[in-house]
């Protein structure tokens, strides 16, 4: 058994931790009990989010109860103060990259950003606006051409050195697991409709190719998938600066009302 941690730098809404980011600390232990490649040396995991993670408290982590869906490792589970948070295991299922946007044009679509008039969570780690340079991603994407006939949205992002973390490979600094998972987040909900209703992640899947590098300029585009109901899917993907996939994800937002969410 061990624990795992949001630091309170790490929130989405004021109370709570960046689902991107919480996800993807689940996710990197989840990730060794999961099957690799060369080409894939971060596994694909799926998490669940099943209450908001709670910042600056131990969340006790351990083997999830139920049984895995193809009969194989069944993964693990953040629980705090008795009930579920978090809950990873490994996936199988392909997860299609959203088609690349020049940065030129992404730099361009981030003056469109909806939350610079209106944002639900100005604290978000990932995309808020009232978080200063260094300290948030500040990833404001902004709407470029659709892909299919569906809407997409587009930022850049240079990963600061506040969020490096030591891996091993090249000997250049890059931003860790959970960063990178935080920045494949929050633009798959301004891809969806997160302008017109209040949305909160309730699933994310990612493939993580590589980490970004620090102090490179990277590209991240998001699609919006369709809706259903209280529902959404989204997907996003993260492009460095020589146009190479860093990481793809794929969400699913649930519409919370905005007078009980907490």
């Amino acid at each position: 058994m061990t624990d795992l941690i949001v630091p309170a730098r790490f929130c989405g809404p004021p109370s709570s931790g960046n689902g991107g980011w919480s996800a993807g600390a689940i996710a990197a232990l989840a990730g060794d009990d999961c099957p690799t490649d060369h080409a894939h040396p971060w596994p694909t995991v799926t998490v669940s989010l099943l209450a908001p993670p709670p910042l600056d408290a131990p969340m006790a982590v351990g083997p999830a109860d139920d049984d895995a869906p193809d009969g194989g490792h069944a993964g693990l589970v953040a629980s705090y103060d008795g009930r579920p948070v978090l809950q990873a295991r490994c996936s199988h299922d392909p997860l299609a990259d959203v088609e690349p946007v020049h940065p030129d044009d992404a730099r361009k679509a981030e003056a469109t950003y909806h939350g610079l008039g209106s944002h639900p969570f100005p604290t978000c780690f990932a995309c808020g606006t009232a978080r200063a340079d260094g300290d948030g991603l500040r990833i404001f994407p902004g709407r470029v051409a659709d892909q299919d006939g569906l809407a997409r949205v587009a930022a850049t992002w240079t990963p600061d050195p506040s969020v490096a973390d030591d891996v091993p490979g090249d000997g250049r600094p890059r931003a860790s697991l959970p960063v990178t998972w935080a920045a494949l987040d929050c633009v798959g909900g301004w891809a969806g409709d997160l302008e017109e209703r209040l949305m909160v992640l309730a699933r994310m899947s990612a493939r993580i190719d590589s980490l970004p590098e620090i102090g490179e300029e990277h590209v991240v585009v998001g699609l919006g998938r369709g809706r259903e109901g209280r529902k959404a899917w989204t997907s996003a993907t993260l492009y460095d600066a020589d146009g190479r996939v860093v990481g793809t994800a794929e969400h699913l937002w649930v519409e919370v009302d905005p007078a009980t969410f907490a």
